[in-house]
């Protein structure tokens, strides 16, 4: 699962919502969307200009969890090579 947690670096930061739609550029409801977590969809180029704005690492403000149990089962496959007769 992954989470969002801009709402908890923006809090260390004492930055508001506001202000880093500022200094980034991106919409104040895009931001309000990724500070709730409810963002269905994420820009790089957002995440980018976010890191950039608050001098951190991607890690600081997504998380990546794994699900209990995956949905998809992996397979295996093989690869074979032919050799060329020459």
């Amino acid at each position: 699962m992954i989470r969002i947690t801009l709402s908890r670096k923006l809090g260390e930061l004492r930055i508001t919502q506001s202000e880093l739609s500022e200094v980034t550029g991106i919409r104040q409801n895009t931001i309000n969307d990724l500070y709730h977590n409810v963002a269905e969809r994420v820009s790089l180029e957002h995440l980018d200009k976010i890191c950039d704005a608050l001098d951190c690492d991607l890690s600081e403000i997504i998380e990546f969890s794994k699900n209990s149990s995956p949905k998809v089962e992996r397979c295996k496959t093989q690869t074979v090579y032919k050799q060329r007769k020459t």
